[in-house]
């Protein structure tokens, strides 16, 4: 059962999502957060227990809220050809975890010890698999795909990429030309995204007219 969220919650959350996306885990203080999100520091504790516990709920709360987008994202593009909603797909997805980079490497600390997030995660991933496995299974039906790969592996290419480029930064940053952090970003993601998407379309067999 996911966990609920009230009103004020969200709000210091939100707050404190701003906040370490700007100066990093370390450098955000549970002052630094009460006073942005004008309540009492005490109020962190109360809600939250502590600025760790709180960034754990900030993840759980963040792929509740990526359940939900990725729904609606695919949503709008329905319409569109097998080999268009792929791509698109891709994108968002390898756009989506450049955007919230700064959740990777703590995750990993705390997953083993909240099953709400585990519970997220996993619904997370089988949404994903099962929207790739859909649109797979239209590109062989009108013939612009010629491979049925397995709904996880393409899930794999896509997340475990973007997830290597993620962590480790200082190898990755030696083959993007940049001359600050937002540009590295910027060059960073769409490299990435140009590596995917060869991969999984290369997996698709995807034969262009």
């Amino acid at each position: 059962m996911r966990k609920k969220f009230s009103d004020k919650q969200i709000h210091i959350l939100e707050v404190a999502e701003e906040l370490i996306a700007q100066k990093g885990f370390e450098g955000t203080s549970v002052r630094d957060i009460s006073a942005k999100a004008n309540i009492n520091v005490a109020m962190i504790s109360y809600y939250f227990g502590s600025k760790a516990k709180m960034m754990s709920q900030l993840y759980e709360y963040r792929l509740q809220r990526a359940i939900a987008n990725f729904a609606e994202f695919t949503g709008t593009i329905t319409d569109g050809k097998p080999e268009m909603q792929m791509k698109e797909i891709v994108k968002y997805l390898v756009s989506q975890m450049f955007k919230y980079n700064f959740f990777y490497g703590f995750i990993t600390q705390d997953l083993r010890h909240n099953a709400h997030l585990k519970e997220d995660l996993l619904v997370f991933y089988q949404i994903c698999a099962s929207k790739l496995d859909e649109v797979t299974k239209k590109g062989l039906a009108s013939g612009v795909f010629t491979f049925d790969p397995k709904s996880e592996e393409l899930l794999y290419i896509v997340l475990g990429t973007t997830l290597f480029a993620i962590r480790n930064r200082n190898f990755v940053e030696l083959y993007v030309p940049h001359k600050d952090d937002a540009q590295y970003l910027k060059e960073a993601e769409k490299k990435i995204k140009a590596t995917v998407l060869l991969s999984v379309f290369t997996l698709l067999g995807f034969v262009t007219e």
